[in-house]
C-alpha cells in the first residue's frame, strides 16, 4: 500500500469518530451486519433444529459475511481505482467507519466523569453501554476494572485488528474482520442458544485476532512503559485465547488486577484474576486512558512508517 490509506483513516476517526448527525440519517455499516446476522438467528438457530444443523447454518452464516463484506470491499476499491490521484483518499473515507479510536475514548470519557463526581449510579449506566456484565451493583472498583478491561479488550477489536487487515488486505481485509467480529459479539458465545450456532463466528474471529491481539498488548506495554512480565505471566488465563493479551497488558501496566469473579445475567462466574496489582480505580482507569492514547499513537507511527517505506 504505497499511499497513505491506513494513516488517513486513522487520522479521520481520531478527527471525527461516527458523527451523532451521520449516524442518525445512515446509521452505522456494522448495523448492516448486525440485521443480517438478527434475521438468520431468528431463522436458523431454531432449538427444534439439531445441534449439528444449528452449527451448519452458523458456518452459513460466516461465509455469507465474509463473502459479502469482502466482496463489496473489492468492488470499491476497483471502482475507487477509477478516480485517478484521490483513490488513495476514497479508500481511506471508506475504511474509517471500521476503525473505533474515538469511540473507544467517548465511551469511557463519561465514566471517568461520573466517578470523579462520585456518582456511582450513572457510572454503572456509562459502563453498562460498554460491557455485557451485570453492572447495578458495581462499586467503584468494580466500575473501574471493566471501564479498563472493556479499553484493552476493544482496543485490539476496534483500532489495532482494523488497522492490520487494512494494511494487510486493503479494504477488504478491514471490513472482513469489521463482520466476523461483528457476529462473534453478537453470537459468538459459549452459553445457548449459541454455543454451536455462533460457534464459526468464534472461531474465525480468534483466527483472525491472533495477530492483533499480540501487537496490541505490545503496544499497551510499550505506551505504558512496563506490564511485559504481567503480560506474558497472565496472557493465557483469559478463557478467550486472544483477548488475554491485551488485558494482561493493561494490568501489568497499571499494577492492577483485572477480570475475576463477574456477574452475568443474575448469575456470578468464576473468572480467573489477570495481574497482581491491587484494586482497579478511577486513578488507575484515568491512566489506562492515556496508555490507549499512547498506543494509539504508536499505531499512527506504524501507519506512517508503512506508507513512508512502501
Amino acid at each position: 500500500m504505497a499511499d497513505p490509506v491506513a494513516l488517513a483513516a486513522m487520522a479521520i476517526d481520531a478527527a471525527l469518530g461516527w458523527p451523532v448527525r451521520l449516524y442518525a440519517v445512515v446509521g452505522h455499516p456494522v448495523g448492516a451486519f448486525a440485521r443480517l446476522i438478527a434475521l438468520c438467528d431468528r431463522h436458523w438457530n431454531r432449538t427444534d433444529r439439531s445441534r449439528l444443523a444449528r452449527k451448519a447454518w452458523g458456518v452459513v452464516i460466516v461465509l455469507a459475511l465474509v463473502t459479502v463484506s469482502g466482496c463489496s470491499g473489492l468492488l470499491l476499491t476497483l471502482a475507487a481505482q477509477t478516480l485517478g490521484s484521490a483513490e488513495w483518499l476514497i479508500i481511506a473515507l471508506l475504511a474509517w467507519p471500521a476503525l473505533a479510536q474515538r469511540s473507544l475514548d467517548q465511551h469511557v470519557v463519561p465514566v471517568i466523569r461520573a466517578l470523579r463526581a462520585d456518582d456511582i449510579e450513572t457510572a454503572r449506566t456509562a459502563v453498562g453501554m460498554i460491557v455485557g456484565r451485570d453492572t447495578a451493583a458495581m462499586n467503584q472498583a468494580a466500575v473501574s476494572r471493566a471501564a479498563i478491561e472493556s479499553l484493552a479488550e476493544s482496543f485490539c477489536d476496534g483500532v489495532v485488528a482494523p488497522l492490520f487487515w487494512l494494511l494487510m488486505a486493503g479494504l477488504p481485509g478491514i471490513w472482513i474482520v469489521k463482520a466476523v467480529n461483528t457476529a462473534d459479539s453478537l453470537i459468538g458465545h459459549k452459553e445457548e442458544p449459541y454455543r454451536d450456532f455462533g460457534w464459526a463466528a468464534a472461531r474465525l474471529d480468534d483466527v483472525l485476532n491472533f495477530a492483533p491481539a499480540r501487537i496490541s498488548a505490545m503496544l499497551i506495554c510499550l505506551g505504558g512503559a512496563g506490564g511485559w512480565t504481567i503480560c506474558w505471566r497472565y496472557r493465557n488465563a483469559h478463557a478467550s485465547p486472544n483477548a488475554g493479551w491485551p488485558e494482561a497488558a493493561m494490568a501489568g501496566v497499571l499494577n492492577v488486577r483485572l477480570a475475576g469473579p463477574t456477574s452475568y445475567d443474575g448469575e456470578i462466574m468464576d473468572k480467573p484474576w489477570i495481574g497482581e496489582g491491587g484494586e482497579a480505580s478511577l486513578e488507575a482507569l484515568i491512566r489506562a486512558r492515556r496508555v490507549y492514547h499512547r498506543a494509539c499513537a504508536l499505531c499512527w507511527v506504524i501507519a506512517g512508517g508503512i506508507a513512508w517505506l512502501a
